[in-house]
């Protein structure tokens, strides 16, 4: 619905021509009026050129005068910013109201010709009684209008609402002031509101029958969707080109409700040798337990990929792009489309990669999955997972994820979207960084070999180049020495913190032998490709030649 800048909305007592609404009798101590049809609980109904008349036993004559970006106010995710999506309050409401009778309007109003001024509008508004929040309908777009300040349209202290009568006591008043009497959401707010709740709640019965037969749009219980995390997954979906985002309470959570949801119990499934080690431990300890099989292969082995094929009825080709944590990278659309042509869906983690280096569903992928975690969060302060793909396939996975569990927090979706905003600054320094670090330790004499599809000599570095248009901000690379050495490099680094995570805007370093590995014989490591001497660094946005210095610094102890 289309609002000029300029709208005024007149609200008077009497106009047949425009906007009707009546209070509802449960929320006001004026004498209950007859429901129109259709008008719901607070009928509308439209009015003349630029204006809306609510009719209420005692509102008084008000002009209204909405701010420049009230449009953006009407937009649906802006709806969806307030907690009882359905009504969706946006701004709360303060009518004058009175059980005495209505101020006549002025004889230029009640005849159409003109409306009174904002000064007497004002007047009218601080002489009579404040009345909980009321709400109108125009269109498919909720309102609900608040106090004047300045010619915008402002939120109100709850607190000076009179409470309703069936409310008698303070105790009473503690739960329900200032929410049930109609609560201020502002959504001219720059950041998202957080939405901390449990539950939705429904005003009447019928509202929620309408909610169950798909008729009304809605929120119902925490596990099943916040207002929040809508706007994270919508942002998600907008980076990756999905229909839909399903975001999780870690990466981990993802992957797992993924592949229980999409392959069937006797089903198999194809994977590659270099992955994280918890994904494994999944698919070789867990998924038997439910006759599903699995397939490894590596990365680059596209004849053992098309022999899997033919060998096996295959559900879904699972893997990471690159993979942690030697980065290797599959072909994405070769696969995809060896593995559609057989019936296989094929899902990628690009988590290494981020939305932003590598379109994993624009390369034929049909989901791609993320930990949150990581980039996409990107300040080492918050732990979510999230998946994207057609609407088809991640409505199978919601459902799964809402009887499993595993809601992502109010709080933590809040810290996803604040990360994102600057994803796109940090990955740009990320990768450049990365880049010329990779460069230096390739070229100095005490690294035995470095990891990073940047680099002419990764094994799949012109497969990473064909799909990629940046190469991640984290290196792998092996010094030249044994355990003992490497310990000495990784303590002798002043910058970076020695943590499991990684693309943080603190740069952090491990050891994957002892960091993720160490309860392995040296041998079990080595099989699968984990080395005494394999480092992991993750370039944080720190300046480049404070990182270069540091490592260079700490390859001279060694």
């Amino acid at each position: 619905m289309a609002v000029p800048s300029s709208l005024h909305l007149q609200i008077t007592s009497a106009s047949p021509s425009a906007f009707e609404c009546r209070s509802d009798p449960d929320f006001f101590r004026s004498s209950p009026r007859p429901e129109s049809a259709g008008y719901g609980r607070f009928g509308c109904r439209p009015g003349s050129a630029g204006r809306a008349v609510l009719s209420s036993g005692g509102l008084s004559s008000l002009i209204f005068r909405f701010p420049p970006n009230f449009v953006r106010q009407l937009s649906t995710k802006a709806r969806r910013n307030c907690s009882n999506i359905g009504v969706a309050q946006v701004v709360a409401a303060s009518w004058s109201n009175s059980n005495g009778p209505a101020p006549a309007p002025s004889a230029s109003a009640a005849s159409g010709g003109g409306a009174p001024s904002p000064a007497a509008a004002l007047a009218g508004a601080a002489a009579a009684p404040a009345v909980p929040a009321l709400d109108f309908v125009a269109g498919e777009e909720a309102l609900a209008v608040d106090g004047i300040e300045n010619g915008g349209v402002v939120s109100q202290d709850l607190g000076t609402l009179e409470a309703s009568s069936f409310l008698t006591s303070d105790g009473s008043l503690t739960v329900h002031a200032g929410e049930r009497l109609g609560r201020g959401i502002v959504t001219d707010a720059i950041t998202t509101p957080v939405v901390n709740t449990s539950a939705y709640f429904f005003k009447k019965t019928a509202e929620l029958i309408d909610f169950k037969e798909k008729r009304r749009a809605s929120f119902e219980y925490g596990r099943y969707g916040n207002p929040t995390t809508v706007v994270a997954e919508e942002k998600i979906s907008a980076l990756e080109g999905a229909e839909s985002t399903l975001i999780m309470a870690s990466g981990m959570c993802a992957s797992t409700v993924m592949l229980m949801a999409l392959v069937p119990a006797g089903g198999h499934i194809i994977t590659t040798t270099d992955c994280y080690r918890k994904t494994r431990i999944f698919i070789e300890t867990i998924l038997p337990r439910m006759g599903i099989t699995a397939t490894v292969i590596d990365p680059a082995d596209v004849e053992g990929l098309k022999s899997a094929l033919e060998k096996n009825k295959v559900s879904l080709f699972f893997t990471e792009s690159p993979t942690n944590p030697l980065f290797r990278c599959v072909d994405i659309k070769l696969v995809s489309d060896l593995c559609h042509s057989k019936g296989a869906l094929v899902c990628i983690d690009g988590t290494f990669a981020t939305p932003l280096n590598q379109k994993v569903l624009a390369l034929g992928a049909d989901l791609v999955l993320h930990s949150a975690t990581k980039f996409i969060g990107g300040h080492n302060d918050v732990l979510a997972g999230c998946i994207s793909g057609s609407l088809k396939l991640i409505t199978e996975i919601r459902n799964l994820h809402h009887v499993l569990g595993g809601a992502l927090n109010p709080n933590a979706a809040y810290l996803i979207i604040r990360g994102m905003k600057t994803l796109h600054l940090r990955v740009k320094q990320q990768n450049s960084t990365a880049q010329r670090m990779a460069e230096i330790l390739e070229a100095h004499p005490k690294v035995k070999r470095v990891y990073y599809p940047g680099l002419p000599s990764h094994p799949e570095h012109q497969i990473a180049k064909k799909q990629m248009t940046g190469f991640g901000g984290v290196v792998s690379f092996e010094i030249d020495g044994d355990l003992t050495t490497t310990i000495k490099f990784v303590d002798a680094l002043k910058i970076p913190y020695i943590a499991p995570s990684f693309g943080g805007c603190e740069s952090i370093v491990d050891q994957p032998a002892i960091m993720s590995y160490w309860d392995l014989s040296q041998a079990e490591r080595v099989s699968y490709g984990i080395s005494d001497s394999l480092v992991r660094f993750s370039f944080g946005v720190e300046d480049l030649e404070d990182l270069k210095a540091d490592v260079l610094q700490a390859l001279e102890a060694i």
